[in-house]
């Protein structure tokens, strides 16, 4: 994922230290019930869309913008399939980040599907049982946009109070 310039600017203030972002991800179907995939140029593995939200944009908005930037699909966010927040990953170049990720399903509208940036080897679409090789992640929210209703995980341990 190409690192927005809001993010630029805050690692010159902060340097590698740990930011707490908002992230996107998207479970996009077509009519035939087939789900967009594509191929990472960073891992150059098989997952769903994703991406950050510029700062004021709301989630569902940010996930239509980067389907469209990523795959040239138009999409519509239809539901909340889960809201969690992912463990810290320490990049190559030392930066250290957690998301709270807030994954969306999506239903395509339009255009073609395609390699529509620098983020992507490839595109496709997949029935549900010819998926290629996906990690636990992009698994989960598949599973999610067959279920009904919105999730999120409960914590592993007792929740801290807050307030006074």
């Amino acid at each position: 994922m190409a690192t927005p310039d809001f993010i630029l600017r805050l690692r010159r203030h902060i340097g590698h230290d740990l930011l707490c972002l908002p992230g996107v991800s998207m479970v996009v179907h077509d009519d035939a019930g087939r789900v967009l995939l594509g191929r990472r140029a960073d891992t150059g593995r098989w997952s769903i869309p994703g991406g950050i939200p510029e700062p004021g944009e709301q989630p569902a908005l940010a996930a239509v913008r980067e389907v469209l930037e990523e795959t040239a699909v138009r999409c519509v966010a239809e539901r909340i399939l889960l809201v969690q927040t992912l463990p810290p990953t320490r990049y190559p170049n030392g930066d250290q980040v957690q998301f709270t990720d807030i994954a969306v399903q999506c239903r395509a509208v339009g255009g073609e599907a395609r390699v529509n940036d620098d983020e992507s080897l490839e595109v496709g679409w997949f029935a549900l049982d010819e998926l290629p090789r996906l990690d636990p992640f992009a698994l989960e929210r598949i599973r999610l946009a067959g279920e009904e209703g919105p999730t999120w995980f409960e914590p592993a341990g007792p929740v801290p109070a807050v307030g006074g």
